[in-house]
């Protein structure tokens, strides 16, 4: 199915679920209510891009540089600016070529994994004791075991409790330092490579998101979930915010990132979409 064939269905499902498609009733008083907020609630799950967002501690942080902020000659206001960032800080995509040669580059993912139902797997409570917990094949099992199974064609939330520290750059990374001396003091939870490659083998997800700075816990020096992932094209999305506003099931996701061309990543605007 084409890009636009799922986006269909994705509306298709979004309107059956809001209980709007009574028979009779106009479709695009139908898709109307659903986009103004009347038929479903939005929920914004990016962090704003600025001084404070958080970057991993190698990269380039967010920098604004102020071209014009005033009025002009012509006596009419005008603002503009320039930015420049890693591909990698805030919410943010990884594509699959960020950690596996030859596959999906920025631009080259298809819409169809970008949008979805989404499955919110909650594992707050065991992040809150340890900070270098790692979301293993047992808690998605007990996911399935009260929800069902993983539906193909979901995209994965794994919600930490870290989006309750952002912007605290200790607090979310687990150190204050910048720079290569940073990365041994990394502290934050993520997914075990051996639940990543259970994704793999039993599971067809479009994707990956997690309310942390990576899919491989602060103390990984190999990156596995990474790899694994990225291996089949399946990308993730990292620092998402707002994951305790959506349910385990039944909400509906929409990430779209900055189309870099060649890119390994790049910014990300993602909204979560709960039928009313």
């Amino acid at each position: 199915m084409n890009s636009s064939g799922r986006f269909v269905l994705l509306l298709a499902a979004l309107v059956a679920m809001t209980g709007c498609s009574r028979a009779g009733e106009d479709p695009g008083a139908i898709l109307a209510a659903l986009f103004s907020g009347a038929g479903a609630e939005w929920v914004d799950m990016t962090y704003d891009y600025d001084e404070s967002t958080i970057f991993w501690p190698t990269a380039q942080p967010f920098e604004l540089e102020v071209v014009s902020a005033g009025m002009t000659e012509g006596g009419y206001y005008y603002a503009a600016n320039n930015f420049c960032m890693a591909e990698h800080g805030g919410t943010h995509l990884d594509a699959p070529v960020h950690f596996s040669e030859g596959r999906h580059s920025a631009e080259q993912i298809p819409i169809a994994r970008l949008i979805g139902p989404a499955v919110v797997v909650d594992v707050s409570a065991a992040a809150a004791a340890d900070a270098d917990y790692q979301v293993g094949v047992s808690d998605l099992e007990a996911w399935e075991a009260e929800h069902g199974r993983i539906p193909d064609g979901s995209i994965l939330l794994l919600h930490t409790g870290w989006g309750t520290r952002w912007p605290d750059r200790e607090s979310y990374l687990g150190t204050t330092l910048s720079g290569p001396d940073a990365v041994p003091e990394l502290h934050f939870p993520a997914l075990h490579p051996e639940a990543a490659a259970w994704l793999v083998d039993n599971r067809q997800i479009d994707a990956l998101g997690i309310d942390t700075p990576s899919i491989d816990y602060g103390q990984s020096t190999l990156f596995e979930s990474h790899r694994v992932l990225y291996a089949e094209n399946i990308p993730a999305f990292e620092n998402v915010a707002r994951l305790d506003r959506l349910p385990a099931t039944g909400s509906y996701v929409i990430a779209l990132p900055m189309k870099i061309a060649g890119g390994s990543g790049g910014p990300l605007r993602i909204v979560g979409v709960i039928p009313r």
